[in-house]
């Protein structure tokens, strides 16, 4: 038996396809969506109806919102500073004027900055 034949014998064995990604998915940590108080729903609804009063020069917005995981139940928490494009009420939806979208409910705090 040749050298490599044999050190082939002692290769390690996935017994268990997907096993390792599998348990990699279990552990990957993601965190639960905050319920908003009463306070930080209505500062928000002022930032929104200033923003809405300033739509047409595309405001500049510290935004903090939630994203759902694909994957698992939970998300994470992203905060970007983008340009605003529309508020869709009838979607609840925030547009960016990188297209991107995001819904309002999801939304944690947002500051129109300048």
């Amino acid at each position: 038996m040749s050298l490599h034949d044999r050190a082939a014998q002692f290769a390690p064995f996935a017994a268990l396809r997907g096993y390792d990604e599998e348990i990699s998915e279990t552990a990957r940590l993601t965190d639960r969506q905050l319920e908003l108080n009463e306070e930080q729903v209505a500062a928000i609804n002022r930032q929104l109806n200033l923003i809405t009063e300033n739509i047409k020069s595309a405001p500049k917005a510290k935004i903090t919102y939630f994203i759902p995981d694909a994957r698992k139940e939970g998300g994470q928490y992203s905060t970007i500073e983008a340009h605003i494009r529309r508020i869709d009420e009838v979607q609840k939806q925030m547009i960016l004027t990188s297209g991107e979208t995001i819904e309002i409910s999801d939304l944690f705090s947002i500051e129109m900055l300048g």
